[in-house]
């Protein structure tokens, strides 16, 4: 048994418990009214008072450990891998570049994508993001994300064909990741950049399992809105920077030139 299945088993057995000490209450209020003397009357009553009073605190406590106390643990055991989920992870590329455009016979393909990496400082975190953090910051340093895959649409498992170059208008761009290892609660923050510059983020304790598929990042409204630029998002578990992806977003993906060649022609105009 798991941690996580420890924190529900201890809230069930608290609810059963509240609901035989209610029971137990009940059975003594109703045994006290059928005494003669006012003060076994009492002390029936008072004991009836303290079962009532025992059930509202294991109703509390139950509700108390899955939502505050099991982030508290994981803080001071961090959970250990969880081989299981280690089949599910695909680590095999799925990104395709293959042209899909289909050119007209007075269209020129002009090549305007590279996929040279560019060279990027070390990730980090401004300081007017850190002041939002409501989580605790310490990640479990065995914590792992999968590469970033970049689409315009999610089925809310994967991105649905996911690609590193797209063409203008765009609505919302999805981030799409695997991950292992991840601690409920600890903050993690997803930053993204347009020609280095901060567009658009998010920041909120994860809500996430120990480990799964599915895990996103979304951006719809960036600064200045969805413009033509090469873009970065970077990950962060904590202060600690997981994973960076990179996409390119082009006004359009072909680029037409005039072909054939001008007709020049002179008329003369005849002399009387």
């Amino acid at each position: 048994m798991d941690i996580r299945a420890g924190v529900f088993a201890f809230a069930f057995f608290a609810v059963v418990a509240a609901y035989f000490s209610v029971r137990a209450a009940i059975k003594t209020m109703q045994t006290a009214r059928k005494l003669s003397f006012y003060s076994l009357r009492k002390r029936h009553n008072a004991n009836a008072w303290r079962l009532f009073f025992l059930a509202v605190f294991l109703l509390g406590f139950a509700y108390w450990l899955p939502v505050y106390g099991q982030p508290i643990i994981y803080v001071y055991f961090p959970p250990s891998p969880t081989p299981s989920l280690t089949p599910t992870i695909t680590l095999t590329p799925t990104i395709t570049l293959t042209p899909s455009i289909t050119v007209q016979p007075t269209l020129t393909l002009t090549p305007s994508v590279s996929d040279t990496p560019t060279l990027t400082l070390t990730p980090y975190l401004p300081v007017a993001i850190e002041a939002l953090f409501l989580g605790p910051v310490t990640p479990n340093p065995e914590a792992l994300f999968t590469a970033i895959q970049f689409s315009t649409e999610f089925d809310g498992t994967n991105a649905v064909d996911p690609k590193t170059v797209f063409e203008l208008p765009i609505t919302t761009m999805y981030g799409g990741f695997d991950y292992n290892n991840t601690i409920p609660g600890v903050q993690w923050t997803a930053l993204w950049y347009r020609n280095a510059q901060l567009v658009c983020y998010e920041t909120k304790p994860w809500d996430g399992g120990t480990g799964g598929i599915g895990g996103y990042s979304e951006c719809s409204n960036p600064i200045d809105g969805w413009q033509a630029g090469e873009y970065e998002v970077q990950i962060f578990m904590g202060y600690e920077w997981k994973v960076v992806g990179r996409f390119r977003v082009l006004d359009s993906l072909i680029t037409p030139s005039a072909t054939g060649t001008p007709d020049l022609s002179v008329t003369e105009t005849p002399t009387p």
